[in-house]
């Protein structure tokens, strides 16, 4: 079970990694934009990086099912860490929205809404990383 959960961990951190990215390639996308430059390259990478961490978030969930049969599903800590788990898939899927929308060169925010928009998933993760670690309840 513990290779399990080193796995489990492995793809949590990348899928996480790619969250506080992906924002980052919409502030230089409408940057570059609205100063005429060629963004094509930030829209490929747009996309591979989300399907890499629509991946990553696929391996999270399924191996923390397997945890969660192997070692049972005991504690409120738990439940409050599935629903902040709800919330970052959440995320994960309007981060994919906003990427089909800057494949068709249409993201209509301003760089700071983006800039924003990218520290949010901070305060969905700070809260699932103490609920893990302390298990307050």
């Amino acid at each position: 079970m513990l290779w399990v959960k080193v796995f489990h961990i492995l793809a949590m951190t990348s899928w996480m990694a790619g969250v506080f990215y992906l924002p980052r390639i919409f502030v230089h996308f409408v940057e570059g934009s609205n100063a005429g430059e060629d963004v094509r390259r930030l829209q490929i990478m747009g996309e591979k990086l989300y399907r890499f961490i629509s991946i990553m978030a696929a391996f999270t969930v399924l191996l923390g099912l397997w945890l969660w049969l192997g070692y049972g599903f005991s504690g409120g800590w738990l439940h409050a860490k599935l629903l902040f788990v709800g919330l970052l898939l959440g995320y994960h899927i309007n981060c994919g929205r906003l990427v089909r929308q800057m494949q068709a060169g249409a993201l209509l925010r301003s760089s700071r809404y983006y800039r924003l928009y990218n520290e949010l998933p901070l305060f969905i993760f700070v809260p699932i990383l103490i609920l893990v670690v302390v298990k307050p309840f």
